[in-house]
């Protein structure tokens, strides 16, 4: 994988295949190795590019940081790559970081899809799974909390142990602490008031049975972002590019194309 440096910070990216530049923003405590399906897909007909944030997969690990910098970090490798203009889809995390380089580069994006998303919140959304279940996980160590939330979170579970499994043979994992560092990350972000800026086509896609960022939260971002178009994944939770992958990526083709 290319490696560039940004403020310090050594960032990794895929970089595969030829045609207009379409960047992929991963999710929290992900890699760009979760988009397997998603470059193999698109890298016949496409330049695709697939980031490491900072914090995550093999980029630097640093002690702190925010969601702003992984949008500056964003922008970066479009500058570091002379890009003018990319579309993007950003998955869960990814479509924060998503968010605000549509928003805060909106002239660089000229198509934007955003995947089990949300435009604001007090902190990460499975911090906030745990508080919405007090009874279900108090008194668990954050290892088992992380391991009872799946149904919550999921609907074809066999489908995400598959991905998930395959995923980690192909990336370096997080530590406990570096997984805390990351959802730490995420505490108290609000895109509603610069969404309006955005003038990327944008689809916005949920997953119905998703407890992590439930429809209502995407379809409250889609009203927000002019002319945007959402969907709703009957089968799905919160990785609908994985529990549906046959249909987003068809829909995600024909949107882009």
């Amino acid at each position: 994988m290319p490696v560039f440096s940004h403020n310090g910070i050594d960032l990794y990216y895929e970089d595969i295949g030829e045609g207009r530049p379409l960047l992929l923003l991963h999710g929290l405590t992900s890699n760009s190795a979760m988009f397997y399906r998603e470059i193999e897909f698109f890298k016949n007909s496409r330049r695709v590019l697939a980031l490491d944030s900072r914090g995550h997969g093999n980029s630097s690990r640093p002690e702190k940081y925010t969601l702003q910098d992984h949008i500056e970090d964003a922008i970066a490798l479009l500058s570091h790559l002379s890009l003018n203009s990319v579309d993007v889809i950003g998955v869960s995390m990814g479509s924060y970081i998503a968010q605000g380089v549509a928003a805060q580069a909106a002239e660089r994006v000229e198509k934007l899809i955003l995947v089990a998303t949300k435009s604001y919140g007090e902190q990460s959304s499975m911090t906030e799974l745990f508080d919405r279940f007090p009874e279900k996980f108090e008194g668990l160590s954050m290892l088992e909390k992380f391991s009872s939330s799946s149904s919550y979170i999921y609907y074809n579970q066999p489908l995400i142990d598959e991905w998930l499994s395959k995923t980690a043979k192909n990336s370096r994992q997080l530590t406990m602490r570096e997984q805390v560092i990351a959802s730490e990350a995420l505490k108290e972000f609000d895109f509603r008031t610069q969404l309006s800026k955005i003038t990327a086509e944008t689809l916005v896609i949920s997953g119905k049975f998703d407890g992590l960022n439930p429809p209502e939260k995407g379809r409250e971002t889609a009203v927000l972002i002019p002319d945007a178009t959402y969907m709703e994944f009957k089968r799905s939770g919160h990785a609908p590019n994985v529990e549906q992958a046959k249909l987003f990526l068809g829909i995600a083709e024909n949107f882009l194309d």
